[in-house]
């Protein structure tokens, strides 16, 4: 009996390159990003980083919204119309969204149309829930069942290491993405935070005084959780209108992780507007996925 065709969907806050997203055969669902009173998909042209990060330093309100489950389930059907026989959903941290929640209902609705839908909470944020789809739409391509693509996403995401820089706390307060508390103190000590996400929420590191100090921390993060990975891995640095800086990280970790990545380059790409609305301009990040087999 042949296997069952699967489609494999995430969000526009993995931060997948278009152009591979479309490649690999994944849909890409968009989150939105509202400034001022006007709310637009993520990707479109009204909402890039560039425009982001200038609403942020001119101070005008920026705010982010899921998708309606509407959206979701449309997206399943049309997987289905399209021969998709079960799909699998991976989606970012819902600790941190309501994006998964959405998947959720709508898959339900869907299974009840007779739709089998996995969905799968990567409990990460940006490019680690991007590498957890690739790793589904691999299963996929090999013929392996929505259940299975979803357990490939689940344990990819589970391995990755996700480390970041951020100028200010401040945007991450004003979305209510880490305390008040902390906002104020990072503030006050004119620190430099180092922040992780950890159980699927962004967790406080380490605080060094200067930018300088921060980025070589980051890349020496970046180095220790590939090197304990024990095998090849992906690596991504990622920023929001700071293209000199994280160039500079992804040429170092390059060097310096030359065997784990084994011919692979350092992904190094501009965050979507969304995530860049909670973690302001400035901010670098690095991601370290290590390939399962």
């Amino acid at each position: 009996m042949p296997a069952p065709s699967v489609a494999v969907v995430t969000d526009s806050t993995a931060s997948l390159d278009p152009e591979l997203a479309a490649e690999r055969g994944l849909t890409v669902v968009p989150l939105q990003v509202v400034i001022g009173a006007d709310a637009y998909d993520e990707g479109s042209a009204e909402a890039t980083p560039e425009r982001l990060a200038e609403a942020l330093k001119e101070f005008r309100p920026v705010s982010t919204s899921r998708p309606a489950p509407a959206v979701f389930l449309e997206t399943y059907r049309a997987a289905a119309a399209a021969g998709a026989e079960e799909v699998v959903s991976v989606h970012l941290s819902g600790e941190m969204s309501g994006t998964f929640e959405s998947a959720q209902l709508a898959a339900r609705q869907a299974r009840n149309e007779g739709l089998r839908v996995e969905c799968v909470d990567t409990r990460q944020v940006g490019v680690a829930t991007g590498y957890a789809a690739l790793s589904a739409a691999d299963v996929a391509d090999a013929g392996g069942s929505a259940a299975e693509a979803a357990e490939a996403a689940a344990a990819r995401a589970a391995a990755s290491s996700s480390y970041f820089y951020v100028d200010t706390l401040e945007y991450l307060r004003r979305g209510g993405r880490i305390g008040a508390a902390a906002a104020l103190l990072g503030g006050a000590l004119a620190v430099k935070p180092l922040l992780t996400i950890e159980d699927g929420v962004v967790s406080s590191l380490e605080r060094v005084r200067t930018s300088g100090r921060a980025l070589a921390r980051l890349g020496d993060l970046a180095v220790a959780a590939a090197e304990e990975a024990e095998g090849p891995v992906e690596v991504c640095v990622a920023h929001l209108a700071s293209p000199e800086r994280a160039g500079q990280l992804a040429d170092q970790l390059a060097e310096r992780l030359a065997e784990q990545l084994d011919g692979r380059e350092v992904w190094c790409t501009e965050i979507g507007a969304v995530l860049g609305a909670h973690v302001g301009p400035g901010m670098i990040a690095a991601s370290v996925a290590p390939i399962l087999r």
